[in-house]
């Protein structure tokens, strides 16, 4: 335990932390997890799908019809992490199965999960310190094991899985992370950085040894990176994903 915490504090990235985090749960019995994390929610969504940090060991072909297809949306344990915080039985499933509550949509999700053997596993929705973030990750359970001993297996080491995720969790935020599409150049980043220091275009032409054209040029492409109107939201949303003000970029 307390080795695979040494190694989850000295990564370096993302991909570090993820793989050493499905190591672990693979040792429990969950060989398939699925982890999102947005720092944009809204009352009535999770921001646009871009700022959306998606990490997952799934079928590709699952993600494609699950994620990319929206039927996540109407996911039975989707819905509960989005208005829970803490751990849930995948038991809650079976539940919604056997009753007149389960739409036409979550029986597709059901559908879905059948064909690709997810029957089984837990879920896990993180407490966040922001109203505007939202983390929750699910456990699948390898193949063969029923939800019955995936709950003896809560039962016995649910303290320490739920434990082991939160930290995973909070290591992860506490990361640069952007999609292909919000990631910022160096130049950007560092005209960014001057602007939240309060400083001027002109000032930041004089710091960079730029012109201050190229300064501006500089931050309209942030502001186009990240997709907001002015360069004020730009400073804050970098802010948010980690990629301004970090050491060792």
């Amino acid at each position: 335990m307390i080795e695979h915490l040494e190694k989850l504090m000295q990564a370096d990235t993302i991909e570090e932390v993820w793989s050493l985090h499905l190591e672990r749960m693979a040792g429990f019995g969950f060989d398939r997890l699925l982890y999102g994390f947005t720092r944009f929610r809204t009352p009535t969504s999770f921001g646009s799908t871009e700022d959306v940090l998606v990490l997952s060991n799934y079928d590709p072909a699952y993600l494609r019809d699950y994620i990319e297809g929206g039927l996540y949306l109407h996911a039975p344990m989707f819905g509960w992490a989005a208005q829970n915080e803490g751990a849930c039985s995948w038991h809650l499933i079976e539940e919604r199965a056997g009753s007149a509550e389960m739409g036409e949509a979550e029986r597709r999700v059901l559908a879905l999960n059948r064909r690709h053997g997810v029957c089984a596993g837990y879920s896990i929705s993180f407490r966040d310190a922001s109203v505007r973030a939202k983390g929750a990750i699910g456990l699948c359970a390898r193949a063969g094991l029923r939800q019955a001993e995936v709950d003896e297996i809560w039962a016995e080491h649910g303290r320490e899985i739920l434990v082991l995720n939160n930290i995973a969790h909070l290591r992860i935020t506490a990361m640069p992370f952007a999609t292909p599409r919000r990631a910022l150049s160096l130049r950007q980043r560092e005209a960014l950085e001057w602007v939240g220091d309060g400083k001027t275009t002109a000032d930041i032409a004089q710091i960079m040894g730029l012109a201050p054209a190229t300064v501006e040029k500089h931050l309209r492409l942030a502001r186009e990176a990240l997709d907001v109107d002015t360069t004020a939201q730009a400073v804050l949303k970098a802010a948010f994903q980690n990629q301004i003000f970090v050491v060792g970029r």
